[in-house]
C-alpha cells in the first residue's frame, strides 16, 4: 500500500465591515467574498459574529421583520454553496419567540448546521442577556475531511464550550467574533486564546469584524494559534480584507500552516487609527460625505481636523473660525496654520456682531455684556448656532470637539461647543490629546488621507489650553492642571476608585471631591451629547450609565 496522502483543508477568512441593518448590502459583500474565495480554491469562507445583520444590534434584534430578512437573506446565499465553498456566517435566529445569536454554515446548497452562542456577554458595552437567549452548546460540524468547532465570541472566554468541542470530535476551533476595540483589549483575546489552545490542544481561528457602529471600532487583527499557543499568522488590524489559510493533518493532528503575520500598531497608533476609522464609517454608514467643525487655534479642534482629514480627506473638512473679541491674533494664526498644513478650507465668522445683538436685547434682564459665565456661554452658544447653520445650508457633519477630561467635568457648553453630530476625541483625555498630536506630527501611515509632516503646528501643542471666552481666560483657572485632573479621572472613572485611595495616592483631598462633584453635575450634559469612538472599557456612553439625578457622594 502507499503512503496515505495528507489531508489539507483550505479556509478563506472574511475580515469585513458590515452596516447595521443594511442586510442586503451585507449579504452583497458575503456574495463577493465567496466568489473570491472559491477563486483561491478554498473549501470554505468564514465570516464574523452576526455578519449578515451587523453587530451590535441591540433592541433592533426583537424586530420579527429584520430576523426574518435575515433568514430570507441567509437562504438565498444557501445556493451559493452548490459546487462552490461551504459558508459560514453570523445572524440573529428566532425560534418559539426566543431569538438567538447564531452561525449558520452553509453547504452543498443547504443550511447543513446552526451553531448558537451559548454564554452572553453582559458588560461593557454588551447587554446581550437583554436581547437574546443563551443557546445549547453545539458540537462540530464537517466540511470535507475537517471537524470543526465554533465556540461564538464569548464561549471562546470560557473553557467549557471549548473542552465540550474538543470531546465531541472537533479537530479545531474556528471562532467568530464581533468584538469592538478597547485598549489593551488585544492582549486580553490572546491570552484568553492561548488558554483554550492549549486546554484542548487544538489549532484556533479567531476571525473578528473590521468597522465603526456607532461608538465601537471593530478592530478585526484576526489570527491563528496551533497547538502549544504559537501563533501562526496574524491578520492586521482595522483593514479589511480575504486571507487563505491552510490547514493540513500530520501525525498529532491539525496544523494551521504559517502565514503572514502582519505587525500591530502601538497604543497611540491603535487608539488614533480606531477614531480615523469610527470617524470615517460613521459618517459614511450614515451617509455623510463631508464635515465642518470649529477651528479655534487650539489643539482639540486641531486634532479633530486632523482625523476627520485622514478620514475622509482634507477638501472634505471644512473648518470654520468664529472670533470673538477675546480671541487672541496668535489663535487666528494657529489656526490658519492647521487648516494650511492639512489642505482643509478655512471661513472666518466673525461673532461680535450677533453677540451685541444679543447682549442688547437680553440687556433688560441680566448682565450679558459681562464675560461672567453668562457671557460665555453665549458666545460658545451663538457659534454653535453658526455651525449648525452652515451644517444645515452645505449638507456637512458638525463634528464637536471635546476631550474626555472636558466631557467628564462638564467643561463645555451643552447647545454651544457640545454642539455636532460626532465627536472623534470624546473617549481621548486631554493628556493624550498632546501624545497624540506628536505621535501624528512624527508618523503617517497609507490608510491616511491628510498630509505627511507636522500637521499641528508647535505653538498649538505648546501653549496653555483656553476657551478665549474671557480676557487673558486659562483653562487651570477653572480647572486642576490636566497632569492632575487626568489621573484623578482615570481613577475615578475608568478605575471606580475611592476617593480616600485617589489621596492615600498623593492627591489633594479638596481637588479629588471637587473633581468627584464635577463629574456627577455634568451626567446630564454627557447624557445629551455626541457619540464618538469608543478606546476604553469607560467610554461615555454604554461603558458607563449613571443617573443623571444623584445625590451621593464618596466622603470615605
Amino acid at each position: 500500500m502507499g503512503a496515505r496522502m495528507t489531508q489539507r483543508f483550505r479556509l478563506a477568512l472574511g475580515q469585513l465591515d458590515p452596516k447595521v441593518g443594511d442586510i442586503a448590502g451585507n449579504a452583497a459583500q458575503a456574495r463577493a467574498a465567496h466568489a473570491r474565495a472559491a477563486a483561491m480554491g478554498a473549501d470554505m469562507l468564514a465570516l464574523p459574529e452576526m455578519f449578515l445583520t451587523g453587530y451590535q444590534l441591540q433592541d433592533l434584534v426583537w424586530r420579527r421583520a429584520l430576523v426574518e430578512a435575515a433568514e430570507a437573506a441567509l437562504a438565498a446565499l444557501a445556493p451559493l454553496t452548490a459546487g462552490g465553498p461551504a459558508l459560514g456566517i453570523g445572524l440573529p435566529m428566532m425560534r418559539d419567540g426566543a431569538v438567538f445569536n447564531s452561525w449558520a454554515v452553509l453547504a452543498d446548497g443547504a443550511v447543513t448546521a446552526r451553531i448558537v452562542k451559548h454564554h452572553l456577554p453582559n458588560a461593557d458595552v454588551f447587554d446581550e442577556k437583554r436581547v437574546f437567549a443563551p443557546g445549547a452548546v453545539s458540537g462540530p460540524f464537517q466540511i470535507g475531511p475537517l471537524r470543526i468547532g465554533t465556540p461564538i465570541c464569548e464561549d471562546a472566554w470560557y473553557p467549557d464550550v471549548t473542552e465540550t468541542l474538543a470531546e465531541t470530535g472537533a479537530q479545531m476551533l474556528l471562532v467568530p467574533n464581533g468584538s469592538p476595540h478597547a485598549r489593551g483589549k488585544m492582549d486580553v483575546r490572546m491570552g484568553l486564546m492561548v488558554a483554550r489552545v492549549v486546554e484542548t490542544g487544538l489549532p484556533l481561528i479567531y476571525l473578528n469584524l473590521v468597522g465603526g457602529q456607532d461608538d465601537q471600532v471593530f478592530d478585526g487583527a484576526s489570527f491563528g494559534l496551533n497547538p502549544g499557543g504559537v501563533l501562526a499568522f496574524q491578520m492586521p488590524a482595522f483593514d479589511t480584507g480575504l486571507a487563505r489559510v491552510e490547514l493540513a493533518e500530520g501525525p498529532e493532528g491539525w496544523r494551521i500552516a504559517p502565514g503572514a503575520v502582519a505587525p500591530l500598531p502601538d497604543v497611540i497608533e491603535y487608539d488614533y487609527r480606531a477614531m480615523v476609522l469610527g470617524t470615517a464609517d460613521y459618517l459614511r454608514k450614515t451617509g455623510f460625505e463631508r464635515v465642518l467643525l470649529g477651528l479655534s487655534g487650539g489643539i482639540d479642534s486641531a486634532l479633530v481636523a486632523t482625523i476627520a482629514a485622514d478620514a475622509i480627506g482634507p477638501a472634505n473638512v471644512r473648518c470654520v473660525m468664529l472670533p470673538s473679541e477675546y480671541t487672541s491674533p496668535a489663535s487666528l494664526e494657529d489656526a490658519a496654520a492647521v487648516a494650511l498644513a492639512l489642505g482643509c478650507p478655512l471661513d472666518t465668522v466673525p461673532i461680535a456682531g450677533p453677540r451685541a445683538a444679543v447682549a442688547d436685547a437680553l440687556a433688560p434682564h441680566l448682565d450679558a455684556r459681562a464675560p461672567g459665565i453668562t457671557g460665555e456661554n453665549i458666545q460658545s452658544r451663538l457659534r454653535g448656532l453658526m455651525l449648525m447653520a452652515l451644517s444645515n445650508e452645505t449638507g456637512a457633519m458638525l463634528l464637536t470637539t471635546g476631550n474626555k477630561s472636558e466631557v467628564a467635568v462638564g467643561y463645555a457648553t451643552i447647545y454651544g461647543d457640545m454642539a455636532g453630530g460626532y465627536n472623534p476625541i470624546k473617549d481621548l483625555y486631554k493628556t493624550r490629546v498632546y501624545q497624540t498630536c506628536r505621535w501624528r506630527n512624527a508618523n503617517h501611515r497609507d490608510w491616511m488621507q491628510g498630509p505627511a509632516g507636522a500637521v499641528i503646528p508647535a505653538r498649538v501643542i505648546d501653549k496653555p489650553p483656553s476657551a478665549e471666552l474671557a480676557p487673558d481666560q486659562r483653562d487651570d483657572d477653572s480647572l486642576p492642571p490636566y497632569d492632575i485632573l487626568d489621573p484623578i479621572l482615570e481613577a475615578l472613572v475608568d478605575r471606580d476608585a475611592r476617593v480616600a485611595e485617589i489621596v492615600a495616592a498623593g492627591f489633594n483631598r479638596d481637588v479629588v471631591e471637587r473633581v468627584e462633584k464635577l463629574i456627577y453635575l455634568s451626567e446630564y450634559k454627557r447624557f445629551q451629547s455626541a457619540p464618538g469612538p469608543r478606546l476604553t472599557t469607560r467610554a461615555f456612553w454604554l461603558d458607563r450609565r449613571y443617573p443623571i439625578v444623584n445625590g451621593w457622594r464618596d466622603r470615605g
